[in-house]
């Protein structure tokens, strides 16, 4: 196995990352956002990324009136990235970021 995604097109013509996340994400204003997840993951980050996450709910919460909890931001980012990664490949900001020193 090479070790990157591919790119072959999945059912309806979108790639298989993308119609994934798509079929993970629900439809605008169809659920509270609380949903109860299965499966965990465990992300150990700095104290500077804590900040940030923090930062960003306030910002949410104060500028759009958005509650969120950070697991539902960490995964609302990561199913953006694999949108990203999936319609952009070599060119999208993961890829981007994890070539850079």
């Amino acid at each position: 196995m090479s070790g990157h995604m591919s790119h072959s097109p999945g059912r309806g013509g979108e790639d298989e990352p993308t119609a994934l996340v798509r079929r993970l994400r629900p439809a605008a204003g169809r659920t509270s956002g609380r949903e109860r997840h299965d499966e965990k993951v465990t992300v150990y980050v700095s104290p500077e990324e804590l900040v940030a996450i923090e930062q960003a709910r306030l910002v949410l919460r104060a500028e759009h009136g958005i509650a969120v909890d950070r697991g539902r931001l960490i995964r609302e980012a990561v199913a953006e990235m694999l949108i990203d990664l999936g319609a952009h490949g070599a060119d999208s900001v993961v890829v981007s970021r994890l070539r850079s020193p």
